[in-house]
């Protein structure tokens, strides 16, 4: 199945560097309490994690380096996604090569990620920015897989073969309980079973 996703046409709300500045900001003046994104040109934050939402990623990170030892999953690191609208996310989760990472600022460049991971949060703005925009964002990073852990709707979706202009162009969706393989370059079967005790 290919995801054909649409720019969208609305003007940038600032330029990269100006939303560089407030993100420094805020983070040199609230200790990390608030953190930002900038997809779509627009500013977004994001919301403090839950109980079940951080547990979420460390069984995914328990699975992935149990699978594959050579491999680290950072939370939230940024990266520029610049292709698309100059950009800079903050995924939940990156998995890379080990010590991938090391040596780098607080935007580094997507090359070398292998994926990167979203688990929705109970917020009004989770469709726009976990379902739409940052497939969009990920796919013109060239980023190769964009796992979505979909809380609200009891799913996990992997997005595959990324392109320029189209974001990703298969996504593969299951229920929680179904498994699913995180294809080359990981090679990593996931049993989701253990996700429903934490779809609240």
């Amino acid at each position: 199945m290919t995801v054909m996703a649409e720019p969208t046409s609305q003007t940038s709300q600032m330029s990269v560097e100006e939303f560089d500045r407030i993100a420094d900001f805020a983070a040199k003046e609230t200790d990390d309490a608030v953190r930002f994104e900038f997809i779509g040109g627009r500013i977004g934050v994001k919301k403090v994690p839950d109980g079940d939402h951080n547990t979420i990623l460390l069984w995914l990170a328990r699975r992935c380096v149990q699978a594959r030892p050579d491999l680290d999953l950072y939370r939230e690191q940024g990266l520029r996604v610049e292709k698309y609208r100059s950009g800079r996310a903050r995924p939940d989760g990156v998995l890379v090569p080990e010590e991938h990472f090391a040596g780098h600022g607080e935007w580094a460049d997507p090359a070398g990620v292998l994926l990167v991971v979203e688990v929705t949060s109970h917020d009004s703005d989770t469709d726009r920015r976990d379902r739409q925009e940052k497939p969009l964002a990920y796919g013109a990073a060239g980023i190769p897989l964009y796992l979505l852990i979909d809380r609200d709707d009891c799913t996990v979706t992997l997005y595959s073969s990324p392109g320029a202009d189209v974001g990703y162009h298969s996504l593969r969706r299951e229920p929680f309980g179904a498994r699913m393989l995180l294809p080359d370059p990981l090679g990593i079967e996931l049993d989701t079973e253990k996700l429903k005790q934490y779809a609240s």
